[in-house]
């Protein structure tokens, strides 16, 4: 029986590295996926595949698709896509950097390293702005119908989800001059207490992405983390779905495409990439690729 990989379910960990692989001798990229295998057990280490990368296996997976590149009034989103996507979850830095290497050094010369991120939480949850991250993330069995594919859908698919994977870089000098209030009605929360603003704008975070605001909904589990390399930092923005409908649908009205509002959040936070990803499920603990014929 296929199960979902076990750390899409778990809560954050407190420390996490992300890594993107390009996909460099596409006739090596099946042994190399073999061997990865091995290694990523689903919990400590979950994995995502990119459409690029199921292409060159001449495979296709139902609802997986390259990153919109998506535009707005003085916004214009990245779509930066990548064949492999892994993402390391543990509490030790040098054990997560020794983990990275050996994967890193198992997928060669199929896959190239081509980005790394190093990630934490922060503040119990929080995003550097200072904000609570993922209030309205659902929970129990409304996460697992959020964020995994069922068997009663797609039973090929069954257990495995899709990810959306962004990396936010934040413009602390412009979020400093901001007043409190403003960022406040930014957010539609009160940093504070968390508590929902009701008469906030209509361009704030909370109603433009108000997930039963959506027809169908728009539910997404987010697993996102905090990110910081040198002197800048900001949100690596990860969300699970048993389709990528739902952020997509998000996304679409976070740049006013149907409206023409923006949200509030591009103030002081812009995406610097985006990309799409499968995760296969687990089965009898190892990463099922049968749909991909390996």
């Amino acid at each position: 029986m296929n199960t979902p990989q076990a750390g899409i379910l778990q809560p954050l960990p407190p420390l996490a590295r992300y890594q993107c692989f390009a996909l460099q001798a596409p006739a090596a990229a099946g042994d190399g996926l073999r061997a990865l295998r091995e290694l990523a057990d689903g919990e400590a280490t979950v994995v995502g595949l990119g459409h690029s990368l199921v292409s060159a296996l001449a495979g296709e997976i139902d609802g997986l698709h390259s990153f919109p590149a998506l535009a707005g009034r003085g916004l214009e989103l990245p779509a930066t896509p990548a064949a492999l996507w892994v993402w390391l979850r543990g509490d030790d830095r040098g054990e997560l950097l020794h983990r990275a290497r050996r994967i890193e050094d198992t997928l060669a010369p199929a896959f190239a390293l081509d980005d790394t991120r190093d990630a934490f939480v922060h503040a119990g949850g929080r995003d550097l702005s200072g904000y609570e991250d993922g209030t309205e993330n659902p929970t129990g069995d409304a996460a697992l119908a959020a964020a995994i594919v069922a068997a009663d859908g797609r039973p090929e698919l069954a257990g495995s989800s899709f990810v959306a994977v962004q990396r936010w870089a934040h413009d602390f000098a412009r979020l400093a001059g901001m007043s409190a209030e403003e960022q406040d009605l930014a957010i539609g929360r009160r940093r504070l207490d968390n508590q929902e603003i009701d008469d906030a704008p209509a361009s704030a975070h909370v109603k433009r992405t108000a997930q039963e605001s959506f027809t169908p909904e728009a539910f997404v589990l987010r697993r996102s983390m905090p990110w910081a390399d040198g002197t800048r930092a900001g949100l690596m923005f990860v969300a699970f779905g048993a389709s990528l409908d739902a952020f997509e649908a998000q996304l679409r009205r976070m740049v006013g495409i149907d409206d023409g509002i923006v949200d509030a959040l591009f103030r002081f936070t812009r995406p610097e990439s985006g990309a799409y990803f499968w995760c296969p499920a687990m089965t009898n603990g190892r990463l099922d690729l049968s749909p991909l014929g390996l």
